[in-house]
């Protein structure tokens, strides 16, 4: 008896002294502990607003947002889902005609120090769910009580079955029996973490500089300069408790990362890859998931890669009279050699076969819904066949232009290889570039123009004819990025604009898809989707769906997306992703930290490069 209690009382102070420990250095005059490392990195393309419910048609954008908002479910690496900030939950399965789920959250903090809290919640689901907003993460929550109706103007917002009985505690109200666990996985969806009421009411701007934003993730926004820095610091209250917990970066490590948009990224990943003693510590960087598209080929054997949850998608706006035809459409995208774009000017991608990417599951973990479903596009152009689609329709060329976010060079490089296969069939073809541009009112800010595109109205006044996405799955489930181009499912609420006193029924009409595709069969299989109750029929279904879509084909696939990272192993270490593919950086480690702050921190003076550890 008296050893086991001497193992237990061994375990409990090992725990104890585990979760005691710090990688922090302290001072040994003043006793105080140093903040951390300040870690050059290059993460992803420069944004111009960190909205997580709008900047996800670029796949950097979600590797930045992953940073900064906590979500209240997450999949790990291998499928396994996660409670992040759900503590515990609770479901009634039909009791008494109660279909519920009460979450309890855990407790953590705003960067500002405020709680995180159900209302915080609610509040962002609401403005998914308004009329007014265009979200296409809508059929995300459509399982929750009256949020169908809500989205088609059919009742008002505070129908919703969303209550906060306590500060932290969210009761969630079905109409039926749902599966609750794939219900909790969609909840890791980066659109879907909370926001703050007071936070965005305040300024349309609230998400675009440091001042006027509030984080719940691991860091918060510190600075942002466009064309110049991204910086991004520990957040003190990511569950932690700055008053009582000892150690800043108990759940962060790194004190501060930061991107220099300013310096030519060639020359920063040349240092990342030279010796440490020599390094120029004007451009030095010891992380880069943006490798030039000029190195890829040299550092494809030496990046980390992994599948990314994103397919790079053209979108034809269907009003334009040159894409009514899907026969015109289909030629388009078989004049694409997919195979090229992939693996000659892209490196760490795959060609697309089909428009749902690898990693989303075929209805279970560890299963491939693009494997089950086959190649439903040819990875290697075929232009005869084109010819003779074109031929067959009656076009002779015709006026085209591709727009694309001006600050991702992958998306220049495709745009320009699609342009030059669409003119050898005899279309005139311009590859625009859209920039950002400053606002009128704060100098300091920009308008992110290309996501300004992306709305129904922006296409129907024919701002655009074909728009280059990074499609991002909203969940690991194929359903959630196939509804929207059904009507009823599309996140575009309904046109208010319209006079309905004199109709029948008075309600207004639902806005459709972005692109104007139009199908009331596939409006019918999505529906028929949603109400099944047996998994497999459902997924059977979904793969009909996928089919018919790209048989109409309003949207051309290209590639699926990846992430390749290059890091200085010998001075960053502890890098991991979750199931998006999206890196983590909570765990990162930087070796003699303190001796490199002397060169990145700057306050500091007469800057020394550390001796390699031998």
């Amino acid at each position: 008896m008296k050893r086991l209690l001497a193992l237990l009382l061994c375990a409990v102070m090992l725990i104890v002294s585990l979760g005691g420990c710090t990688t922090l250095v302290k001072d040994s005059e003043s006793g105080e502990y140093d903040k951390g490392a300040i870690i050059p990195m290059y993460i992803g393309t420069q944004m111009y607003s960190f909205d997580p419910t709008l900047a996800y048609l670029n796949d950097s954008n979600v590797k930045i947002l992953s940073m900064l908002y906590a979500g209240l479910t997450d999949i790990d690496a291998n499928g396994k889902l996660r409670l992040s900030l759900i503590d515990s939950y609770k479901i009634i399965d039909g009791t008494d005609g109660v279909y519920k789920m009460t979450i309890t959250l855990k407790d953590t903090k705003w960067s500002d120090g405020r709680s995180v809290q159900a209302e915080d919640v609610i509040f962002a689901w609401k403005r998914i769910l308004r009329v007014e907003n265009d979200c296409e993460a809508a059929s995300l929550l459509f399982d929750i009580k009256n949020a169908r109706d809500i989205k088609s103007g059919m009742k008002t917002i505070d129908d919703i079955g969303l209550t906060a009985p306590e500060t932290l505690v969210l009761e969630i109200e079905f109409e039926h029996s749902i599966d609750y666990q794939q219900f909790l996985r969609n909840l890791s969806s980066p659109a879907l973490v909370p926001l703050r009421e007071d936070i965005v009411s305040k300024s349309d701007d609230w998400a675009k500089k440091p001042a006027t934003i509030v984080t719940s993730g691991p860091f918060i926004l510190k600075q942002a300069t466009y064309g110049g820095i991204l910086r991004l610091e520990r957040s003190n209250y990511y569950f932690l408790d700055a008053e009582n917990d000892k150690y800043l970066d108990k759940y962060v490590i790194p004190f501060r990362i930061e991107t220099d948009y300013s310096k030519t990224l060639d020359a920063q990943l040349t240092n990342l890859a030279s010796d440490v003693a020599t390094i120029n510590s004007a451009n030095t960087i010891f992380f880069s998931n943006e490798i030039p598209l000029s190195q890829r080929a040299a550092y494809k054997d030496y990046v980390t890669m992994t599948d990314l949850m994103s397919t790079h998608t053209y979108y034809f706006n269907l009003r334009n009279p040159l894409f009514q035809d899907a026969r015109v459409r289909k030629a388009l995208s078989l004049a694409i050699d997919r195979q090229h774009i992939a693996n000659d000017i892209v490196v760490f991608a795959d060609p697309a076969t089909g428009f749902i990417p690898n990693k989303v599951t075929n209805g279970s973990v560890g299963t491939s819904f693009r494997q089950e479903g086959g190649e439903l596009i040819s990875p290697t152009a075929n232009l005869d066949e084109a010819k003779r689609l074109l031929n067959e329709a009656g076009v002779r060329g015709g006026d085209i232009r591709i727009s694309y976010y001006a600050d991702d060079d992958v998306s220049g490089a495709i745009a320009n290889a699609v342009k030059e296969a669409w003119q050898q069939l005899g279309f005139t073809v311009t590859a625009y570039g859209v920039r950002a541009a400053q606002n009128i009112n704060d100098e300091a800010l920009y308008n992110d123009v290309f996501h300004n595109l992306y709305t129904v109205e922006q296409a129907a006044d024919d701002r655009w004819d074909v728009l280059a996405i990074d499609y991002q799955m909203l969940c690991e489930e194929a359903f959630s990025a196939l509804a929207p181009f059904a009507t009823e499912f599309s996140g575009n609420g309904v046109d208010l604009s319209v006079d309905v006193s004199g109709e029948e029924e008075d309600e207004y009409p639902v806005i459709g898809h972005i692109t104007g595709y139009e199908s009331d069969e596939y409006d019918a299989l999505i529906e028929q989707i949603y109400n099944e109750t047996d998994k497999a029929k459902k997924i059977e279904l979904v793969h009909e769906a996928e089919q018919m879509l790209l048989d109409d084909m309003p949207i051309v696939p290209i590639i699926f997306n990846k992430d390749a990272y290059y890091t200085r192993s010998d001075v960053v270490s502890g890098f991991g992703c979750d199931y998006y593919g999206t890196t983590d950086f909570k765990r990162v480690k930087m070796s003699n930290y303190m001796a490199w702050k002397q060169i990145f921190d700057t306050e500091a003076a007469t800057p020394t490069p550390p001796t390699p550890k031998a």
